[in-house]
């Protein structure tokens, strides 16, 4: 009875996208998204999300100094940098190689960079985050990821990734969305929404449950918490903070 419900919910709810699904269809969809829609919502989004969750991105980073290199830098990678809404956490000085799949961020990321000149811009590379050939091995103090492994190809190629790039000492900081739990009404409204929320946000993955993925990476300490973000009306209030150390 529960899955028929879910698929015929999700029935419902793909005729009610039927445009976008058409638009997907004839091939306009996805470089209409990539190129206006997915970077004008993210904006607006991400606005809404760090007014949410400003407590805990400040305490999330607040041991970003601890990981300086002994040399005095702190060299940060950002996975997925978007618009650079995590700029304004970074401690003063520090140096930030910006990545992200999609180039077309651009505009808003300068608007970021312009608003906190406390922290030195390296590069920005267009690459996705399976793939950091550009970054070379052990050459990173910290990587940051925020709201992006929802949408990456592969969650644990990212991490090899990451393990990859990080000095050894170095730590991921991450704050994802993530599944609800099972047996929950959010679990079940998350795989209703699953499949025109993946075609309409770019790829945006409701359901993985990312803190497995993390506790079986080779990260030799993991500090995770499951946390909810007050995002009424959204299948995306569920999602794992934490840091880990390589």
């Amino acid at each position: 009875m529960t899955e028929a419900s879910i698929l015929f919910l999700r029935a419902c709810l793909a005729l009610l996208a039927m445009p976008i699904y058409l638009l997907s269809f004839l091939g306009i969809w996805e470089p209409f998204c990539k190129k206006v829609f997915f970077p004008f919502f993210l904006e607006k989004i991400c606005t809404i999300h760090e007014r949410k969750a400003k407590k805990q991105k400040q305490e999330l980073f607040r041991n970003l100094p601890d990981f300086t290199s002994p040399s005095g830098e702190l060299r940060l990678l950002e996975i997925g940098t978007g618009h650079g809404a995590n700029f304004q956490f970074y401690p003063p000085g520090c140096k930030v190689t910006c990545t992200d799949i999609n180039p077309n961020f651009q505009r808003g990321l300068s608007r970021s960079m312009n608003k906190n000149q406390h922290v030195h811009y390296e590069q920005f590379l267009v690459a996705a985050g399976e793939d950091l050939r550009q970054v070379p091995s052990g050459s990173m103090d910290a990587v940051i990821c925020t709201l992006v492994l929802c949408s990456v190809h592969s969650v644990n190629d990212t991490l090899k990734e990451v393990l990859r790039v990080l000095r050894p000492g170095g730590a991921f900081y991450f704050l994802e969305h993530v599944a609800a739990d099972r047996s929950s009404w959010k679990y079940f409204w998350q795989q209703i929404c699953y499949p025109t929320w993946k075609l309409v946000f770019a790829g945006c993955c409701l359901t993985r449950e990312i803190w497995k993925n993390l506790e079986e990476a080779n990260f030799s300490e993991l500090s995770l918490q499951h946390i909810s973000i007050a995002l009424p009306w959204t299948p995306i209030q569920p999602h794992v903070i934490g840091f880990a150390v390589k």
